[in-house]
């Protein structure tokens, strides 16, 4: 998997993925401020049919306030995506912005414990669903 992203597959149908990610992430604090159904959009614009996709953008509140104390400028990262998209019939796959990024592109120290932070509530929330995040 990549650097970027902490993932989980999960054995289950995308609208139970879904439910169950919305749920692990209020549970860790996090709300769910965009929404953006990328197999929709795919095909309203390109009439490209995709397999269920979609981007849940997640902010927990005083995380944000923190970072973007820290350093303003970083409200370009924020929210965190999260990502539920169809692998196949009977696999769901939930990805999400590493926070660690945050503190990676930017040279302010102040940024690095708020990423930490979401780093673990993010992970916690992924294993939530089931399995271990990559």
């Amino acid at each position: 998997m990549t650097d970027y992203a902490l993932t989980v597959t999960l054995t289950a149908g995308f609208a139970d993925t879904v439910h169950a990610t919305r749920a692990a992430l209020a549970e860790q604090g996090f709300g769910i401020l965009t929404e953006i159904d990328i197999a929709a959009t795919m095909k309203a614009k390109l009439d490209l049919d995709l397999p269920p996709h979609l981007i849940l953008g997640a902010c927990n509140p005083p995380l944000a306030a923190q970072a973007l104390a820290a350093e303003p400028s970083v409200g370009v990262l924020l929210p965190c995506n999260v990502v539920v998209r169809t692998v196949d019939e009977s696999h769901t796959l939930v990805e999400a912005m590493n926070p660690a990024i945050m503190s990676r592109l930017s040279d302010n120290p102040a940024l690095a414990d708020v990423a930490e932070q979401a780093r673990a509530r993010i992970t916690a929330a992924l294993g939530m669903l089931g399995g271990s995040p990559v």
